[in-house]
């Protein structure tokens, strides 16, 4: 899925990907928002502290997104990626959308696979995770959140696909970070109104809405990168 052939700039369609997987972002961290919450003793919970808790995580969060999808351009780098390679990469990317998609809607669970990829480094980081709770200031928060940006989840691979696509260490810092800014408005109102938003999120007809937006986007990002990819490549190649 090629940020040079969507015709919205790559930083906004990142973010959407991240607003359109929030769904899935409450179904997998909605729990661990909860959690965290409820973790901060009674008398530290005032709005405006525990506010400041939850964007802490996040931030944490994010920042290990953009960790994560600089390392991951910077392996493209270093591969030094051919047009094939590139565009193979882009198709897996918007696959994994689809994937995606149909996790989210209770479709299939298929995506359960390669999300277990993830879960032997993820056994390694949890523990480190536990020893900062209960979370009662900042600095704890955002690092708790670093952490937790490491749970394996396929729409953050899909993301990181696309960061390895993009062979470019900035660029794919800062898709993860754009798509990690599109979860957040989910996972903050997740935190402090955690029953309600949950309840309607889990809601039957809001994954089924949320998954047939994703493929919709998907299947735009094959449509628009398909018949173009390849001709676009080997023109700028020609110029080289």
């Amino acid at each position: 899925m090629s940020p040079d052939a969507l015709d919205l700039p790559p930083l906004a369609a990142a973010f959407v990907f991240g607003l359109l997987g929030g769904a899935h972002c409450i179904g997998m961290c909605g729990g661990i928002m909860s959690a965290l919450s409820f973790a901060v003793p009674p008398s530290l919970r005032h709005p405006v502290r525990l506010g400041g808790l939850l964007l802490g995580y996040n931030l944490g969060r994010i920042a290990s997104y953009m960790l994560a999808g600089a390392l991951a351009a910077g392996l493209g780098t270093l591969i030094g990626l051919a047009p094939g390679i590139r565009l193979a990469l882009q198709l897996l990317a918007a696959a994994m959308l689809i994937l995606m998609a149909l996790y989210i809607a209770d479709w299939w669970k298929g995506l359960l696979r390669v999300e277990a990829l993830g879960r032997r480094l993820w056994r390694h980081l949890e523990p480190l995770g536990r020893r900062l709770m209960p979370v009662v200031r900042l600095p704890q928060a955002v690092a708790l959140g670093a952490v937790w940006g490491w749970l394996p989840c396929g729409l953050v691979y899909s993301m990181l696909t696309w960061s390895l696509a993009s062979a470019d260490t900035a660029r794919g810092a800062s898709l993860m970070g754009a798509f990690g800014l599109g979860t957040l408005p989910a996972l903050l109102a997740t935190g402090l109104a955690a029953r309600r938003l949950g309840a309607l999120i889990r809601h039957p007809a809001t994954r089924t809405l949320a998954a047939l937006a994703i493929i919709g986007f998907a299947l735009w990002q094959l449509w628009g990168l398909w018949p173009g990819a390849i001709p676009h490549e080997a023109g700028h190649a020609e110029h080289h």
